[in-house]
């Protein structure tokens, strides 16, 4: 039978000399990224939902063509179809740009706090907090996944 270790694995104890006031810093950090995480994941949503609409414009198109409204479908065709949703852009280009400029910078210094200020630990403030409400005993409050059989 597999047995479940006690306490978080080492890398997410934290350091010798990493103060509390570090580890919470750090917690507010990565809170942070992952929000901007779901940003970034409504801004793909907003590129394929926009995608996915243009391209439902054909239908309309087509149907207006076939009920004799070609002036109509024409002008949705010229003043529609293909529009950029910004001046200059279509949506993949506002995905790029939030990329380059906001996101990757963001994810790439909240590493490097994490690496300078906790030697490359990540979590430490999850995993603390996990030890403090977890039940020791408990079969669903185990501190990480069951050794695997040797």
């Amino acid at each position: 039978m597999n047995e479940f270790p006690a306490g978080p694995d080492r890398s997410h104890r934290r350091p010798d000399g990493v103060d509390d006031r570090t580890v919470e810093a750090l917690g507010a950090l990565s809170k942070a990224l992952e929000t901007t995480e779901r940003a970034r994941g409504r801004l793909y949503d907003f590129h394929q939902m926009t995608g996915t609409a243009d391209f439902q414009l054909d239908r309309a198109v087509q149907l207006l063509r076939e009920a004799g409204h070609s002036e109509w479908a024409e002008k949705i065709t010229s003043e529609i179809l293909g529009r950029n949703v910004i001046p200059g852009h279509w949506t993949f280009q506002i995905v790029e740009a939030y990329d380059a400029t906001y996101y990757q910078p963001f994810r790439e210094l909240e590493a490097s706090a994490v690496e300078e200020l906790a030697q490359g630990r990540d979590h430490l403030y999850e995993a603390e907090l996990k030890e403090r409400r977890r039940t020791p005993g408990h079969p669903h409050h185990t501190a990480r996944p069951p050794l695997p059989e040797e």
